[in-house]
């Protein structure tokens, strides 16, 4: 058995390809347009694992509201530098719903509202303001 990809729903195509790949920083790396059934499939990954891809699916005709999508639960990365990573989200205008307050993990969420957790590569970084003594914003 191997492991291929997660598909979550998007409503705005556009707006989720500036999250997941201005914003995280992954990578597309294939998309299928599929007229007969009137569906976009983006398929991305990130540099490090690009087996493990996530895969955005956007229905051409709108849907009813899906939601928080909180029974999802969420999607994970690893990532170089976490204060770094969440101050060029926050300067791109998302919530960081749970800061890195303890230098190794933060949650953000999608414009889908979809939980994206950051940890931290290797040991929590020292803590550093203003993430240190940032508070939580909404839920994750």
């Amino acid at each position: 058995m191997k492991y291929l990809h997660t598909m979550v729903r998007v409503t705005d195509l556009d707006a989720s390809l500036r999250f997941y790949c201005e914003g995280l920083g992954l990578k597309e790396v294939r998309r299928k347009e599929v007229p007969a059934g009137r569906f976009t499939l983006v398929f991305l990954a990130a540099p490090e694992s690009p087996e493990a891809e996530v895969e955005l699916t956007w229905n051409w005709d709108p849907e009813e509201d899906m939601g928080s999508a909180r029974n999802f639960g969420h999607l994970a990365f690893r990532v170089d530098d976490i204060y770094a990573l969440c101050q060029h989200l926050q300067d791109m205008g998302y919530t960081i719903n749970r800061p890195p307050r303890d230098g190794h993990m933060a949650f953000v969420r999608s414009p889908d509202l979809i939980s994206v957790e950051l940890l931290q590569k290797g040991d929590a970084l020292p803590a550093r303001e203003p993430w240190a003594s940032m508070e939580n914003t909404g839920s994750w």
